[in-house]
């Protein structure tokens, strides 16, 4: 018999054996990848004669008042936790709001803000006149929606900030070469040099555009059959286009807001790049919990890059209810169509508020 037939069998266990062990290895370490996990005993205790939810700043969020009430017992305990974060969601197959306790690390914790467009707060963008639309779109609601910053946001920054993994802010478009002077992004810091010859840079663009676009028009075309459709296809609630903007009013660096102190090490990133970007450097930070502040609720909040329709795939989200105004066409004030947004969000994602999130030894 040829030896080559002799040698056939011995060939084929060979391969075998080896193919096996790699098998094993790959089964082992894709065991070594798999997170813990625990069962979570989902008991509810009813709270009897609970404090109203988001009441501490009623001007901007009417208090969250439903009938029942439970808590539930800590979801998020991570082994190092620094930071308490008191949080709830709306049920409707328990017929209430459950509240839990978590306990989270600090320094897997990101503060993000979505887009705090700097808009008519003395830097050089403003609402162009006199029927132009941006941000929470006149004027006198941009005003409301800084003081807002000021006086909420900025101090809960403050509080966080190196404690935190970072503090990180979303706008529209992409990195451009004024904006990458200014702020530290994804992609590296800035010199106090770069940041001082950023700020000359925005105060010549911002200033040196035209803010005049086109009246509201005092005659429309309508049909006999349709005049309503034809009414507000002519004159539509919101146009934000160069009609009534100016050609090239998107195309200008939006700023962080003047309301808020950007710190060197304070993240901006930008819409137009896309989540993966966000996504990929918050995991190289180590970061799994995000609590999310900004504008506005019912649109950017929840669907632009930092929104927590994308960071809920991959992070533990906390939206800070006081820390966010939706928008309010009709309305002088923000407060029940906040309500509004953070209720119908409350569904699938956890609401905190500001006095609910506490550092056991902030600063150090």
């Amino acid at each position: 018999m040829n030896s080559r037939h002799l040698l056939f069998p011995w060939y084929i266990r060979s391969i075998g054996l080896f193919v096996g062990v790699l098998i094993s290895n790959k089964l082992a370490t894709l065991a070594d990848d798999v997170p813990p996990t625990r069962t979570y005993s989902n008991q509810l205790k009813r709270l009897e004669s609970p404090a109203s939810l988001l009441a501490d700043h009623p001007e901007y969020v009417a208090p969250v008042t439903d009938l029942t009430r439970y808590e539930a017992p800590i979801l998020v305990n991570d082994s190092q936790a620094s930071l308490s974060v008191r949080a709830w969601r709306w049920s409707y197959n328990a017929r209430g709001i459950i509240e839990m306790p978590n306990r989270l690390e600090a320094k897997a914790t990101a503060v993000i803000m979505v887009h705090p467009w700097g808009i008519d707060d003395g830097q050089g963008w403003r609402t162009p006149e006199p029927a132009g639309c941006a941000d929470f779109c006149t004027p006198a609601k941009n005003h409301l929606g800084g003081k807002h910053t000021k006086e909420v946001i900025a101090p809960f920054l403050n509080l966080l900030r190196g404690d935190v993994n970072c503090v990180m802010y979303s706008l529209p478009g992409k990195e451009d070469a004024v904006r990458r002077k200014l702020y530290r992004s994804v992609r590296g810091r800035t010199t106090k040099d770069e940041t001082e010859l950023g700020r000359r840079e925005l105060h010549e663009k911002l200033n040196g555009f035209k803010y005049q676009g086109e009246p509201v028009p005092e005659q429309l075309t309508l049909s006999a059959n349709q005049p309503v459709i034809d009414y507000f296809k002519q004159f539509p609630g919101l146009d934000a286009g160069p009609k009534f903007n100016n050609a090239g009013f998107w195309e200008l660096p939006i700023p962080v807001t003047s309301d808020l102190e950007v710190h060197p090490d304070d993240v901006v990133i930008y819409d137009a790049e896309g989540y993966a970007i966000l996504r990929d450097f918050l995991k190289e930070q180590g970061v799994r919990h995000i609590l999310l502040t900004g504008y506005a609720t019912d649109m950017c909040f929840c669907k632009t890059t930092a929104g927590f329709e994308n960071l809920s795939q991959d992070f533990n989200v906390f939206l800070v209810g006081d820390a966010t105004l939706a928008t309010f066409p009709a309305n002088a004030k923000p407060n029940h169509a906040t309500n509004a947004a953070i209720s119908f969000a409350s569904l699938n994602q956890l609401i905190t508020q500001i006095s609910w999130v506490r550092l056991d030894n902030p600063g150090n």
